[in-house]
C-alpha cells in the first residue's frame, strides 16, 4: 500500500482515483477545484480531501493528476499551490491529462531538478473505460521511474506501457487521437451514404463489420449514429483541444495532417451547431445538417 494523491476529480479522473483506493488498497488522498466534489468522493470511497494541491501532494509516494490542459496542468503543479511544493524527494509523479509533449518535458525537468520522477501518462478508452478501470495509459518517462509507477497505475487500466522518454506518452496519445479522427469521419460518411442510398444500415454494419473496415467506432458507435444520438463520451470540445495539440506538434515537426485538419475543422463546424458537448461521433449529424 501506498500514499497516492489525485488531483482533478472530472469524469475520469473520479473513478481512476478509486480505483486507486478499491482496487489497488492505496491511502488515497483527492484534490479537485470544486471542493464539493472532493468531500463527495472522500464520502463515496473513504478517503481523504485536500484544499490545495500542495496539501494534498505532501508525503505521498504518487501523485497523479487529470485535468484539463496545459494551462491547468502548470497551475496545479508549479502553481503558487501547486503539488510540486509539496513533494518529497523521491515521489513521482503521473499525469494523465492529455496535454503537450512541451509541458510534460517541462514538469519532467522540475521533477528531476527536485529529486522526484515524473511520468506523462495520457489514457484512452473514455469515460466507460474508466468507469471499468481498462483504460490504456501510454507512458513517457525514466524506465526505473515507469518501473515503480506502472503497479500503482494498474489499478484503473488494462495496459500500461512506457512508449519512450519525457513526452512520449503525449506524443503516442496524439497518434490516437489522429487515427480516431479519420475513423469516425469515415464511419458517419459511411452511415450517411446508407441512410441516403436506401439501404438497411444494421444489414450493412453485420455485413462489413467482420472484414477490414471494421474498428472499434464501427462496434461501439454506429448504432447511436445512426440514432442521431450523442451523449456517449468524449465531448467535440475536447477533442478539437487534443486535435489542436496534434496540428501544433504537426507543424512543429513538420508532419503533415492533412485529413486530421480537414476533421478538426469539421468539428468546428459541429460546435457551431451547438454540439460542443456531443460525443465525438457526432461528426455525422454535420452530413445530415449540409444535406438537409
Amino acid at each position: 500500500m501506498a500514499k497516492v494523491a489525485f488531483i482533478g476529480l472530472g469524469v475520469m479522473g473520479y473513478p481512476m482515483a478509486g480505483y486507486l483506493k478499491t482496487k489497488g488498497g492505496h491511502e488515497v488522498t483527492v484534490y479537485n477545484r470544486t471542493t464539493a466534489k472532493a468531500e463527495k468522493w472522500a464520502a463515496e470511497y473513504g478517503g481523504g480531501f485536500a484544499k490545495t494541491p500542495r496539501e494534498a501532494a505532501e508525503g505521498c509516494d504518487f501523485v497523479f493528476s487529470c485535468v484539463g490542459n496545459d494551462d491547468d496542468l502548470r497551475f496545479v503543479t508549479t502553481g503558487p499551490d501547486g503539488a510540486f511544493h509539496g513533494l518529497k524527494q523521491g515521489a513521482i509523479f503521473v499525469d494523465n491529462t492529455t496535454a503537450s509533449a512541451g509541458v510534460a518535458r517541462e514538469l519532467y525537468a522540475v521533477a528531476t531538478e527536485k529529486g522526484c520522477g515524473f511520468i506523462d501518462a495520457p489514457v484512452s478508452g473514455g469515460q466507460a473505460g474508466a468507469e471499468n478501470g481498462v483504460l490504456t495509459v501510454m507512458c513517457g518517462g525514466d524506465d526505473d521511474v515507469f518501473d515503480k509507477a506502472k503497479p500503482v497505475i494498474e489499478c484503473f487500466s488494462k495496459f500500461v506501457g512506457l512508449m519512450g522518454p519525457s513526452g512520449a506518452g503525449q506524443l503516442t496519445k496524439m497518434c490516437n487521437q489522429i487515427c480516431i479522427a479519420g475513423l469516425v469521419q469515415g464511419l458517419s460518411e459511411a452511415i450517411h451514404f446508407a441512410e441516403k442510398a436506401g439501404l438497411d444500415v444494421e444489414k450493412v454494419i453485420s455485413a462489413i463489420r467482420g472484414g477490414a473496415a471494421q474498428s472499434w467506432q464501427m462496434e461501439n458507435r454506429w448504432e447511436t449514429m445512426h440514432q442521431g444520438k450523442f451523449d456517449y463520451g468524449f465531448a467535440v470540445d475536447w477533442m478539437r483541444k487534443d486535435l489542436g495539440i496534434c496540428l501544433k506538434t504537426a507543424s512543429d515537426t513538420g508532419a503533415r495532417l492533412p485529413v486530421t485538419a480537414l476533421v478538426d475543422q469539421f468539428y468546428a463546424e459541429v460546435q457551431a451547431m451547438g454540439g460542443n458537448r456531443w460525443d465525438t461521433s457526432s461528426l455525422i449529424a454535420r452530413l445530415r445538417n449540409a444535406g438537409s
